[in-house]
């Protein structure tokens, strides 16, 4: 089972955001070709969920974004290691961010995520519905 860190953006190592940027511009940008801005402001306010091999590696990650004075947190930025796929990380991802909110944002009350299309049956069992 990997560890689980919870991080703000100042408590980052280099190497952590790194390898934050590196997976995420790897599977967004590269594999699933959405070209957009994949380094943005929302960084510096995000929680940021990583999972982390025994050697350290990263191998899953997600952002919690607080938004409209903490009572909406949005999840993003979802994303599995392509070589640590399979294994149910994506489900245990968005479980832990799901678990993390209420202590990280005790206000929140409302949880919205943006995902791709092809992932809604995925994010739906967690209880998310489409809205667009």
């Amino acid at each position: 089972m990997d560890d689980v860190y919870v991080k703000q953006f100042s408590q980052l190592t280099t190497n952590e955001l790194f390898d934050i940027y590196k997976l995420r511009v790897a599977v967004f940008v590269v594999e699933q070709k959405c070209y957009y801005q994949e380094v943005d402001d929302d960084d510096k306010i995000s929680y940021h969920l990583m999972f982390k091999d025994a050697r350290g590696q990263l191998t899953a990650y997600a952002r919690i974004i607080p938004e409209e004075n903490r009572t909406v947190a949005r999840i993003g930025r979802v994303v599995v290691d392509p070589q640590s796929r399979g294994g149910g990380h994506g489900r245990r991802l968005v479980d832990q961010a799901l678990a993390q909110i209420p202590q990280l944002m005790p206000k929140a009350s409302k949880i919205v995520l943006a995902g791709q299309q092809y992932l809604n049956q995925f994010y739906q069992s967690f209880g998310f519905k489409n809205v667009s």
